[in-house]
């Protein structure tokens, strides 16, 4: 379980971005929708996860900038007293493309790490060990919790860059397959699916969000602007 979360990014330089965030987690962790849930980072907007107080997106209205954290399989546990991966887009909120000077990723279970903002988007990678990074170009990206073996990408991404995005996630329903854009699985009593789906559009000064907690369907869905 846990190696399925999605992010969709379209980009241009200094242009609107446009992102879909799909969560994949534990249906008994609770959480919190978008809002400005941490005064240390004024002008921040994004979901709360209750467990750790983290967020797994987090936007920067002012500047047009949104953090996105995905779980990656290579270490699954962090070690005792390492931070939450639910800090690192809100380190990259408060620090831009220098978050990693402020925030020690030893110990830290493995992750990837997408900071879209007007002037870049860049990839930062986690495997346990080594932290590595990277700019992608302009265009349609898709980053996956269980990177490019999972399949998602070569299923999904060509329709991403051909059909309005919230029609593609409404057409699908949860499927137990890694490779699925919406997933349910049980195991032991326990249920993991997407469990959030959120819509966003970035530019300095006005942040849109269009969000669901079961984002397949075309009831539930909120919008804010910011």
């Amino acid at each position: 379980m846990g190696r399925v979360c999605t992010v969709v990014v379209q980009w241009e330089p200094n242009k609107t971005v446009h992102l879909l965030a799909l969560r994949d987690e534990l249906t008994s962790r609770a959480f919190d929708e978008p809002a400005q849930w941490w005064p240390h980072v004024p002008g921040v907007v994004g979901g709360r996860d209750r467990t750790a107080g983290g967020t797994w997106c987090a936007s920067d209205v002012a500047a047009g900038a949104t953090a996105l954290v995905l779980n990656r399989p290579q270490k699954r546990a962090a070690d005792e007293g390492a931070p939450s991966r639910g800090l690192l887009p809100l380190v990259a909120m408060q620090h831009g493309t220098s978050w990693p000077d402020h925030l020690d990723v030893r110990g830290m279970a493995s992750f990837a790490l997408v900071l879209a903002t007007p002037e870049l988007l860049r990839l930062w990678v986690f495997d346990g060990e080594g932290l590595s990074s990277g700019d992608l170009a302009a265009g349609t990206h898709m980053v996956t919790s269980g990177g490019a073996e999972d399949g998602k990408a070569d299923r999904y991404l060509e329709r991403f860059e051909h059909k309005p995005w919230r029609e593609l996630v409404q057409s699908e329903t949860p499927q137990d397959d890694p490779a699925a854009l919406v997933v349910r699985h049980e195991q032991d009593d326990l249920v993991f699916a997407t469990v959030f789906g959120q819509l966003i559009e970035a530019t300095p000064g006005r942040l849109h969000l269009e969000h669901s907690r079961t984002p397949w369907t075309t009831e539930g869905w909120s919008v804010q602007d910011w």
